[in-house]
């Protein structure tokens, strides 16, 4: 298969035998985007874990300084006296029956849940249809919680919460290209570090065995773990 002129314009100008650190991985990644939008910068952490076992389960959430870049939609389902709250911190919808009607008939054009623990007894019967999504709210993400303002303002402001996949791998969205290479770095910086320090007691041997970063449609930069300590 031939090889495009920005393919290999790129490849001229980076060592994959080579790992970085974050600063120069992040400036690669930037400067190599070729694509004709704003690519989204994703990292790739692969975990020295057995996600099988509950002690070795690794899942939290990460506030990143500068933001995702992306303007997400989130749906408050609350109680009526929490509805104004929720509206005032910038949910894009607010409710409870009546999503929750809609989204028993299939409607998901959202990104986050944010919701109650009085009201996750009604939620739980939409596990089929969000489970599979990524949406279903949960309390260790910061989305099921009495104070509905400071979660939905979190996610607005780039909250975004993370979990290890079966593989071992936590994949994650840090910026976008349109970011200045220290913002990318400083984004991905906070997340590896959360990543980090929520290491579980029973994981042994190496914990991080390798991180990559890559843009949209890019080739991914593998980022030296041993540089993030």
């Amino acid at each position: 298969m031939a090889i495009s002129k920005n393919r290999k314009g790129v490849l001229e100008n980076i060592d994959l035998n080579k790992s970085y650190n974050l600063d120069e991985a992040s400036a690669i990644v930037k400067e190599n985007s070729k694509v004709k939008f704003d690519a989204t910068i994703d990292l790739a952490v692969r975990l020295g874990v057995d996600p099988r076992q509950a002690n070795q389960m690794v899942r939290g959430v990460a506030s990143l300084p500068h933001g995702t870049g992306k303007t997400l939609k989130v749906l408050a389902l609350v109680s009526a006296d929490k509805e104004a709250e929720a509206k005032e911190a910038g949910a894009d919808y607010v409710g409870l029956d009546d999503y929750i009607e809609k989204i028993k008939g299939g409607w998901t054009d959202i990104d986050v849940i944010v919701t109650m623990p009085s009201i996750m007894g009604k939620i739980g019967a939409l596990g089929r249809v969000l489970g599979p999504r990524g949406l279903m709210p949960n309390p260790k993400s910061g989305t099921v919680t009495m104070d509905v303002a400071k979660a939905v303002a979190d996610v607005k402001k780039g909250k975004i919460d993370f979990k290890v996949e079966k593989n071992g791998i936590i994949h994650a969205s840090v910026a976008k290209v349109s970011f200045d290479a220290q913002k990318i770095s400083e984004n991905a910086n906070e997340l590896l570090q959360t990543i980090i320090k929520l290491k579980p007691s029973a994981a042994k041997g190496t914990y991080v065995k390798s991180v990559y970063m890559s843009s949209t449609m890019g080739l991914g930069i593998e980022i030296d773990a041993n540089s993030l300590v």
